[in-house]
């Protein structure tokens, strides 16, 4: 059997394009015309097939390697007695539409009036509208770019001939276009020229090997080398600069939602999706694949042993109940917050003596006016001083950003039949005892009866979860991501406290603040805890 050297063919004006996967290993048995490598300059990136079948002997590129014409990629141990030098294997060719003839017109005038049309688009006879780039008004140049279009297979963009101000807009989303249709009318400038059809940008087409491409390409995604009959429809919408920026950071591109037109990925979708990542707002596949599976018996994280199966009914009888609505999503929301967020959680103890008495005289001067005053609307209105007076509490974590928020949106825990929910009092600032009141109770009773919505439990900046009219000492909260700390009040009791000449009866509530290490420390815990404590016990203070 002959050696082969397989060399790069010619692929055209690109030079020193980067190898970004090799796709076969020593050992491996190549038919004629497989892809051996995929490379990619910063616009486009295509594969470079074998021209022989063989197999691979020795392999002469790495990843990142500058590679050109001629480049030698590997020694192939040819399976038939041709030429030890064939002719290399050329990439399949993009078909690239022809340029209109030499001052063929672009442009019908009419007055002073440009109506640009679309020109030669070579075999695609119907390619809708999925973005449109200018509207009425706008001045635009020579070139610039009007609409994208695209096919089943690849996009581009259509230029304009003629420099001037756009009248009207003659195509909308969605539109079908072909050679010649209408697409905007441009007030030109008298005496203007009218130019000769520019090529548009060159349509790509999907083929086993996606030729590398001229500025304004913008191809869609190709097939995967090593997934060769992969359906298209399962496959990401990304450019090659977007993937290459996926591999390095890391990310799998059918996990990023695309918001760019027909799904599109772009930059901000890549990067907004590591950000989500790394604040725990989301979870990749890799990651939801070590959750917990108590269904399946899947252990929690690797090394850890599988939940436990046990036929419960041997013991004796048993019931089943699925888990209410609300506990299968508060369910996995907690779990991402406790595994995800370093919890701490401080303890403590303050003195409401006078602000309960103050409570109960309010309600009973305001009995008429059906609003009952709760301890819960003062302990608002104290979480927004102290988040005033301690910013960094008014925060959330995203990516290796704090975002320091002006609002005080403050969230509190609702018992319901189903389960517990955080209503939001919105702007807790700007409002007074009696409207905080009156909005908890009006939350909560929406809350009770399974009519929150979205936008009642959202924004939030912190959050109170009293169990005042239950009971116990104290508790961790779970902090509600993306907060980064939660308030936990427990029922308030009489207690004996010495002051300085006698022991007193007194009532004592306890606080417990949980807060996230990797925004906070002890210090400044202490002393939020501490400046909470002294307005629920002096609340006075408020007003200072």
């Amino acid at each position: 059997m002959a050696l082969i050297e397989v060399k790069v063919p010619d692929i055209g004006d690109f030079k020193d394009v980067a190898v970004i996967e090799l796709l076969v290993k020593v050992g491996d048995r190549v038919a004629a015309e497989q892809s051996l490598i995929t490379v990619e300059s910063d616009k486009a990136s295509m594969e470079i097939p074998v021209s022989h079948a063989g197999v691979v002997k020795e392999i002469k590129v790495a990843l990142g390697d500058k590679i050109n014409q001629g480049t030698l990629l590997l020694l192939l141990e040819a399976e038939s007695a041709a030429s030890s030098e064939p002719a290399p294997a050329a990439p399949v060719p993009i078909q690239v539409p022809s340029p209109a003839p030499t001052g063929a017109p672009l442009a019908q005038v009419t007055g002073g009036s440009v109506q640009v049309l679309v020109p030669d688009i070579g075999d695609f006879d119907e390619v809708s509208v999925i973005e449109v780039m200018v509207k009425p008004g706008d001045r635009i140049k020579v070139e610039q770019s009007l609409i994208t279009v695209e096919s089943d297979k690849a996009s581009m963009e259509i230029p304009s001939s003629h420099a001037g101000v756009v009248k009207e807009v003659l195509v909308k989303l969605g539109d079908k276009v072909g050679k010649g249709s209408q697409v905007v009318v441009l007030e030109v400038a008298a005496g203007a020229v009218l130019a000769a059809a520019p090529a548009p940008a060159a349509l790509v087409v999907s083929t086993p090997a996606a030729a590398l491409l001229p500025d304004r390409v913008m191809p869609t995604a190709a097939l995967p080398p090593h997934e060769p009959n992969a359906p298209k429809a399962a496959l990401p919408h990304a450019s090659p600069s977007i993937r290459r920026l996926a591999r390095e950071l890391g990310v799998q591109l059918g996990e990023v939602p695309g918001s760019g037109p027909k799904g599109r990925i772009t930059q901000d979708d890549v990067q907004g999706f590591v950000k989500r990542v790394m604040a725990g707002a989301v979870q990749t596949a890799a990651q939801q694949a070590k959750a917990p599976a108590a269904a399946s018996g899947g252990g929690a994280f690797p090394g850890l042993l599988p939940w436990p199966k046990v036929d419960f009914a041997k013991f004796g009888p048993v019931e089943r109940k699925d888990l209410s609505r609300i506990q299968k999503i508060s369910g996995a929301n907690l779990h991402r917050n406790w595994v995800l967020i370093p919890h701490v959680t401080n303890h403590d103890d303050v003195d409401i003596t006078e602000l309960e008495a103050f409570r109960v005289q309010t309600n009973q001067e305001n009995e008429k006016s059906g609003v009952k005053v709760t301890m819960l609307a003062f302990m608002i209105k104290a979480a927004v001083a102290a988040l005033k007076k301690f910013p960094q509490f008014n925060a959330s974590l995203d990516g290796e950003q704090l975002v320091l928020k002006s609002y005080f949106n403050i969230g509190f825990a609702a018992d319901t039949p189903n389960g517990l929910v955080v209503p939001v009092i919105k702007d807790a600032d700007k409002k007074g005892i009696f409207q905080i009141s009156q909005e908890m109770g009006d939350l909560a009773k929406k809350a009770r009866d399974g009519k929150l919505g979205p936008a009642d439990m959202s924004g939030a900046c912190f959050t109170i979860s009293s169990l005042g009219g239950i009971g116990g000492r104290y508790f961790t909260p779970i902090i509600n991501a993306p907060e980064v700390a939660i308030m936990g009040v427990c029922k308030s009791s009489i207690e004996p406290r010495w002051d300085g000449k006698q022991f007193a009866p007194r009532l004592i509530l306890p606080l417990s603040l949980s807060w996230d290490h990797r925004v906070l420390d002890g210090a400044a815990a202490a002393r939020f805890n501490v400046y909470f404590g002294s307005l629920l016990s002096d609340f006075r203070r408020i007003a200072l």
